[in-house]
């Protein structure tokens, strides 16, 4: 590969990923009251890893080329932030920082929090599009690797800082909040709050256009 190109897209998908949104609140969220935040986060990243898999198959760019079928997928997406921070909304009196996993049954939690990790980032149709507006920009196609391996090699990057960047949040977060009980329930409720807004936002980027008279 191009050691400029990567260094430069190395430093782009870092900054992405510092970027506080709902992949934070989602992190944040899953580490209290849980053993690990290893499952949340790995959710996340496989949820990327999709995205990359998509972007090599070419189907990711069929899907930016279809504005109806993505539109459709952007509104699932948004129906699944409003759950998802609907749910953390509701229970956000009951958030500490005890661990939850051993009471019963800590498999499934932990599968849940994996598979609802991956959810938030797989259906995000906004992940898709940054895999196929950016990633391209940094493939060159004088490189000894061909394209479709390049692209992948990026997406696994952008995938490894999410993690790193991810687990950073997880645990700082939780150290700093540890001591203040009080605030794990201010930031549940802050996150449930932000997935809300997120889906909402989403939701009314897509609907409104459709609607009788709307320019």
């Amino acid at each position: 590969m191009n050691p400029e190109l990567f260094i430069a897209f190395v430093v782009v998908a870092a900054a992405l990923a510092c970027t506080p949104g709902v992949d934070w609140a989602y992190t944040i969220t899953a580490g209290l009251g849980r053993r690990s935040f290893v499952p949340a986060v790995a959710g996340l990243c496989s949820g990327y890893v999709l995205h990359t898999v998509l972007m090599v198959a070419g189907l990711a760019a069929l899907l930016a080329a279809l504005p109806g079928l993505l539109r459709w997928i952007t509104v699932a997406g948004a129906a699944y932030l409003l759950w998802l921070g609907a749910s953390t909304m509701r229970s956000w009196r009951g958030a500490s920082f005890t661990v939850a996993d051993t009471a019963e049954n800590p498999g499934r939690n932990q599968l849940r929090a994996f598979f609802q990790g991956m959810g938030t980032s797989g259906i995000n149709p906004k992940g898709l599009l940054f895999f196929v507006a950016l990633v391209p920009q940094f493939v060159s196609a004088e490189a000894p690797l061909p394209v479709p391996v390049q692209s992948g090699l990026l997406g696994l990057t952008f995938v490894l800082l999410a993690a790193v960047v991810y687990t950073a949040v997880a645990l700082l977060s939780r150290r700093l909040l540890q001591s203040r009980p009080g605030a794990a329930r201010r930031v549940t409720l802050a996150s449930g709050i932000i997935m809300v807004c997120l889906g909402t936002a989403l939701l009314a980027e897509q609907l409104l256009p459709l609607l009788p008279g709307h320019g």
